[in-house]
């Protein structure tokens, strides 16, 4: 990601990032919160450093890699919803790190995430980090992997957060765990890249 300023990132916080779902949405990535650079992109996971793409590519989500660090290229969020993949976050609003979140934002965010997924209801619904959804999920001992239990009708797992900052995953780590979900969602996967 190119052009910003430290400041003008920062004229981004508060901001909100539109959801990318569908009536076609099987598995439905939970991030925690979109960061300055995606509401300003308006891309979910803008950063280089972050893996998503990458992990949904070394998974057979995709067939090719999606540079999101200068925003969606045209056909990138059709593609997406094409595969089944729809993304959407716990807490609207943008801030520089998801620690910035009070537990009341996260849990109100789990609240609100429920409607959701009534509403489009997805097959799978996978969580982007186990601490936030602890939290959110008032689940303190919750580990990665699926949940007891439905979730407004669909499961709900945990998965590895790809952001940079997480260093407990490789991006192996994170391709076998989204490969799980993309399977338990019923996605037609495609040939995984090397």
């Amino acid at each position: 990601m190119t052009g910003f300023s430290r400041a003008e990132l920062e004229s981004f916080r508060g901001g909100s990032l539109p959801d990318l779902l569908s009536p076609r949405t099987r598995l439905l990535f939970v991030g925690v919160n979109p960061g300055l650079s995606a509401v300003a992109l308006q891309a979910p996971f803008p950063s280089r450093t972050n893996r998503f793409y990458p992990a949904l590519y070394r998974a057979g989500i995709t067939e090719r890699l999606i540079d999101a660090s200068s925003g969606f290229a045209p056909g990138d969020r059709e593609y997406l919803v094409e595969r089944g993949v729809g993304v959407t976050a716990l807490v609207p609003k943008a801030t520089a790190r998801a620690d910035e979140l009070t537990a009341a934002e996260l849990v109100a965010g789990a609240e609100a995430l429920a409607e959701t997924v009534e509403r489009v209801e997805p097959h799978v619904v996978a969580v982007l980090g186990i601490t936030a959804f602890r939290v959110a999920f008032a689940m303190p001992k919750a580990r990665v992997g699926r949940q007891p239990g439905l979730f407004a009708g669909a499961q709900l797992w945990v998965v590895p957060n790809p952001s940079g900052l997480n260093a407990h995953s490789s991006l192996a780590d994170l391709a076998v765990a989204y490969r799980e979900v993309a399977v338990a969602a019923g996605i037609e996967l495609v040939p995984t890249a090397p």
